[in-house]
């Protein structure tokens, strides 16, 4: 993560880019480097930019924005993480933008500091899930990977505490709210989620959020 986080913005709608472009600018710590208006686009902005995140809408022409994830997330010469913005609650759209990759998911209607920490979370590799969205979106993933009985609860060596952060990380708390919670500081707590993921093999929180859900994890 660098001192700015470059973002590139993905939506059909040029009203839309610049208001979202409007609330990210107005962060001293965020810098808007690229557009696009279709899937297409978007990766040839995100190859010649280069950026640390990229706000991707989902329902557009030409390349839709799931599949516009898929390839930025798949090409390993690019290291943006992807947050999705999406005009509709649906969850199959959700759904699998988690299976395409991206650390991200948030509704259009979402307050503009959410949107804000979004982009600061998945470009600190953090990944925020939307509140209005976290239960849908779970319980789909984890029906359509749950096998025919349940997973027994594996034996993972977490610490109590670390167990703890799973389960709030489990109910889409984000790292400050887990700090509060537990009464720790944001930094502890960021080790703490650092070391869930090392230890469970998970590539980020949003993976640990369906573990935790598959495998009975959850308090």
């Amino acid at each position: 993560m660098t001192a700015t986080v470059r973002v590139v913005l993905v939506d059909d709608q040029a009203l839309l880019r610049a208001g979202i472009g409007t609330i990210l600018s107005a962060h001293p710590g965020i810098e808007v480097v690229g557009e696009a208006g279709t899937g297409t686009q978007a990766l040839e902005v995100v190859r010649a930019t280069r950026p640390d995140v990229v706000c991707m809408d989902v329902q557009m022409p030409d390349m839709d924005g799931l599949e516009a994830t898929r390839r930025i997330v798949a090409d390993a010469d690019l290291l943006a993480a992807v947050v999705v913005l999406t005009t509709f609650n649906r969850e199959d759209y959700l759904v699998e933008a988690l299976h395409a990759g991206a650390v991200g998911y948030l509704l259009k209607t979402s307050r503009p500091e959410q949107l804000t920490e979004a982009v600061l979370s998945a470009a600190a590799g953090e990944g925020l899930l939307s509140p209005e969205v976290t239960r849908a979106v779970i319980a789909r993933a984890v029906a359509d990977r749950r096998p025919a009985r349940p997973a027994p609860r594996p034996v993972v060596p977490l610490t109590e505490r670390e167990q703890e952060v799973l389960t709030l990380i489990a109910r889409g708390l984000n790292n400050d709210e887990i700090a509060a919670e537990l009464f720790v500081s944001r930094a502890t707590v960021k080790t703490h989620v650092s070391n869930v993921l090392a230890k469970l093999a998970l590539r980020d929180r949003v993976q640990a959020v369906v573990y935790a859900h598959e495998h009975g994890l959850t308090g």
